[in-house]
């Protein structure tokens, strides 16, 4: 009985919270991550052809909810400015394939799971981390999404799964490649690797 009021008490703080903290950043997050996770959940979509049409809907998905270019200068850093704009150009469009299967890859595991956006936390003037937590059947699961104001709307530049940012683990690998290599070494090394997924 404690145990049920307990999570009757946590379950309606969080529906208060999202009420209380609900603003354009995370109302705007939350429509685009449920946009996914409806292509995600969809059952009509079985199969080879349905996987196709599946990655092309969460890909279309995708590109409303995430800042691609935002994503890669935040990764890249100083580095951005050894690329040439041609190489920014195939840099943003192989790292969006890469992170777009990655995220697919961790969101697909909650995909069956309830999905509670709580609240929204200013990070700067444009930037805000917007809050939300996957309940499964042993645990709660923390994903933020971290999101960027632009000229037409709030988008994504960064989603951090259980304390683990999506980009991080990149940010590191291709520092320590152009540290010692150019960027039309590093270039290659994704087109390699997007070549075999």
């Amino acid at each position: 009985m404690k145990k049920q009021l307990v999570l009757w008490l946590v379950g309606w703080l969080l529906a208060v919270s999202s009420v209380v903290s609900a603003g354009e950043p995370l109302d705007t997050v939350q429509t685009q991550v449920n946009g996914v996770l409806n292509v995600l959940r969809d059952q009509s979509l079985k199969g080879e052809t349905g996987l196709k049409v599946k990655r092309e809907k969460v890909r279309t998905a995708s590109q409303k909810l995430f800042d691609f270019v935002e994503l890669s200068k935040r990764t890249l850093g100083i580095n951005w400015n050894k690329l040439t704009v041609e190489q920014r150009k195939e840099f943003v469009r192989l790292y969006t394939d890469l992170l777009e299967d990655a995220y697919i890859d961790k969101i697909t595991a909650y995909s069956d799971e309830k999905v509670t956006f709580t609240k929204e936390i200013r990070l700067s003037e444009k930037t805000v981390e917007v809050w939300s937590t996957v309940t499964t059947k042993t645990a709660d699961v923390p994903i933020n999404y971290r999101a960027i104001k632009t000229d037409a709307s709030w988008k994504v530049y960064d989603v951090v799964i259980e304390g683990v940012s999506l980009i991080s683990n990149y940010r590191t690998q291709f520092r320590e490649i152009l540290a010692n290599k150019p960027p039309a070494s590093l270039l290659e090394i994704m087109r390699t690797k997007a070549s075999k997924r």
